[in-house]
């Protein structure tokens, strides 16, 4: 070899073990970095007697099937929250059996007001105890129904939220596919690049499940999991239109609440075949379409047992066929067709309420007496009583068609409710379970600090040995020309 090939060969060394120990310095710094791709540099031996090497360029390791999978148990995990979220708040909503201020508790202190005032109905101050827990029954069926339409509102905003969120982060993506493109195409490192994308499509898949196709020049085209193409090229434009307000007859299926089109297209947001199932978003539209619903219709169901049960024919004589009982629809007749939102609506008849101009002894001389009757008369109060207890069967609700009391009906619903939360609990468990593992796996495959600590060694010592080789031709070279 001669002395010029020798100092090429050194010179060639000499760059590439500096470049390493700025890829190994990179990886240490950035060990801990989310999204972080460990980094290498791929080189190739020079042709001809020179020898040395040329670098190529520099590589990102990272493994595509490890991603994916954190990315689909990221997105599981968001959905889970989103809806264990919800249950737990729904349970909140009605209380727990062992709670004093729960829905059957309260119908509990109803049905012992009813026996208490029937003990003693000459007592007003009895009578009025009845119409307060009366009101307390309704008090609560009002909130649990303003609480699951508030969350279905707020379900709705964060959509909203989720789209415009999706809206830039895709087009930012796009973006950096151009600059990835154009730097790859140059030969130039791109891997800051291509980390700071693929963060940003871990977002995404929180929202919706992505799934990645590559293109040439390291660009990549998305789909969801449904398969609607959400990038390749440009970015696709999704577009929602948020309710200012919810009430319980609002539905997507009716038309009143807005679904997600795609580049102006409308697409399926059904939980299970939709084009934008999985993730967050599809969570979002799983409560505010359906799990917010079903449970409205559950507490719906609970108000017109309620309203049904005192107002039935032949149960109070002072009243006509239409007028309303002990609990009415907003002041009405309970009446069947219109049991949606009837939750929110139920109220107890201003004719019994003293602060509304009633009189708690039409409890016990008729809701619809216009005078008083006989003081020691407990047998409308007994009939009510037996009213509330009678086993019957409600007619709508996912309990339709089992004879029970309303208490029964009332710890059904409520047990119901929190079997809901618990399974929403233990589905977010396993999904962050399998999050954590997916992310463990990724970390796996990154930075090995041991490894990377090791290679440094490793490239100061190449540095070592071809800086020797340049010292040895300089000497060499002044040999030479002292002789001369």
């Amino acid at each position: 070899m001669s002395l010029s090939g020798a100092l090429s060969n050194a010179i060639s060394g000499l760059n590439a073990a500096t470049r390493s120990a700025q890829v190994v310095s990179s990886n240490l710094a950035n060990v801990m970095t989310d999204g972080y791709g460990r980094r290498g540099l791929e080189l190739e031996s020079r042709n001809g007697s020179g020898g040395g090497v040329n670098i190529l360029s520099t590589v990102r390791f990272r493994d595509p099937s490890a991603v994916a999978e954190m990315r689909s148990a990221n997105s599981e995990r968001s959905a889970q929250s989103s809806l264990s979220d919800f249950f737990s708040k729904l349970e909140t909503l009605v209380g727990t059996p062992d709670s004093a201020n729960s829905l059957t508790s309260k119908l509990a202190a109803l049905e012992s007001s009813f026996v208490s005032a029937a003990s003693r109905p000459d007592v007003s101050g009895r009578l009025d105890q009845v119409v307060r827990d009366a009101q307390s029954v309704t008090r609560a069926l009002n909130t649990a129904s303003q609480g699951t339409q508030d969350a279905r509102m707020a379900a709705d905003r964060n959509i909203a939220l989720g789209v415009k969120e999706l809206n830039s982060m895709l087009v930012q993506v796009q973006e950096l596919n151009v600059q990835i493109g154009r730097g790859s195409a140059g030969r130039h490192d791109v891997s800051a690049l291509v980390d700071a994308r693929e963060n940003l499509i871990g977002e995404i898949s929180e929202w919706v499940p992505v799934k990645e196709m590559r293109r040439p020049n390291e660009g990549i085209a998305l789909y969801t999991s449904g398969g609607a193409l959400l990038l390749d090229g440009g970015a696709a434009e999704l577009s929602f239109t948020n309710a200012h307000t919810i009430v319980p007859h609002m539905t997507l299926q009716g038309g009143h609440l807005s679904g997600i089109a795609i580049n102006g297209t409308e697409v399926s947001v059904e939980p299970q075949g939709g084009a934008l199932r999985g993730g967050k978003l599809g969570a979002l539209f799983e409560v505010r379409d359906s799990a917010a619903v079903s449970a409205q219709s559950e507490l719906d169901a609970l108000a017109r047992d309620l309203g049904e049960r005192f107002q039935a024919a032949g149960l109070d004589a002072t009243r006509a066929a239409g007028d309303p009982g002990v609990f009415t629809d907003g002041g009405a007749f309970v009446d069947p067709a219109n049991e949606v939102g009837l939750a929110g609506r139920l109220s107890v008849n201003a004719a019994l309420d003293p602060s509304q101009g009633g009189a708690s002894w039409r409890l016990r001389d008729g809701v619809g007496a216009s005078v008083t009757g006989p003081v020691g008369d407990a047998s409308l109060l007994q009939a009510f009583s037996s009213a509330l207890n009678e086993r019957r069967d409600p007619l709508s609700g996912s309990f339709a068609g089992q004879a029970q009391s309303a208490s029964a009906l009332a710890g059904n619903i409520s047990g119901k409710f929190g079997a809901d939360r618990l399974d929403a609990e233990q589905n977010l468990t396993f999904a962050a379970m399998r999050a954590t593992a997916a992310e463990s796996a990724v970390m796996a495959d990154g930075v090995d600090s041991d490894q990377e600590i090791q290679n440094l060694m490793m490239i100061e010592q190449a540095y070592a040995a071809n800086a020797r080789v340049l010292q040895t031709v300089d000497e060499m070279i002044d040999t030479l020309m002292g002789v001369v």
